[in-house]
């Protein structure tokens, strides 16, 4: 029983460390983290991280029940097909990335408390993007409370280095790099979805 238990646990955790590993390498240097650097450089950090924080927990929570949906209803070669071609999708995305590019500008909304605002800025700027897109998928082959909390400890942490390391500190990271890398781990995670649809 006790080896079952720790069998478990092993493969949850292995789920939320892969989810994290790859949320947030998908998600730094992106529109989300620029958002929460832009309104900490005028506004308290702490009520700036809660709101990204809050808007990354409930669209993580969509997108796994979401995943978990498919999962349940269609059959899982389709399921499994589909993650592999989105993966497949977004590490070619990143890959074509180049330093030139940049994200949408996202202009604060006035008239709101700074949660508000920044929560209603995630939500809206993330709703149906690439990450939220990954978290579906891994939702419907993994564990969804793994997958959930490897989300959004990954896009916490993402918009905390957002919030204190400021522009400065992100404009010198190899931004390309990092897309290079993110790249080349959505490849790895379509091929291993196909060699589990094989």
């Amino acid at each position: 029983m006790t080896e079952l238990v720790n069998a478990g646990l092993a493969a949850w955790l292995s789920s939320a460390g892969a989810t994290f590993l790859l949320i947030a390498l998908a998600e730094f240097g992106d529109k989300s983290q620029l958002v929460c650097m832009t309104l900490a450089a005028r506004h308290r950090g702490l009520p700036v991280v809660f709101g990204a924080v809050t808007a990354f927990a409930l669209l993580n929570l969509l997108a796994v029940l979401f995943g978990a949906a498919l999962a349940a209803w269609l059959p899982e070669w389709l399921v499994t097909a589909a993650v592999a071609m989105l993966f497949a999708v977004f590490g070619i995305s990143a890959l074509r990335y180049s330093a030139e590019e940049d994200d949408d500008e996202i202009e604060e909304k006035p008239g709101h408390g700074i949660f508000a605002t920044t929560f209603l800025l995630i939500f809206l700027a993330e709703f149906g993007d690439k990450t939220q897109i990954a978290v579906a998928g891994l939702g419907s082959t993994s564990e969804a409370s793994a997958v959930w909390f490897g989300a959004t400890l990954a896009l916490a942490a993402t918009s905390i280095l957002g919030v204190f390391a400021g522009r400065k500190f992100l404009h010198r990271l190899p931004l390309l790099w990092i897309h290079r890398i993110s790249g080349v781990f959505f490849l790895l995670l379509a091929l291993y979805a196909l060699t589990r649809l094989l």
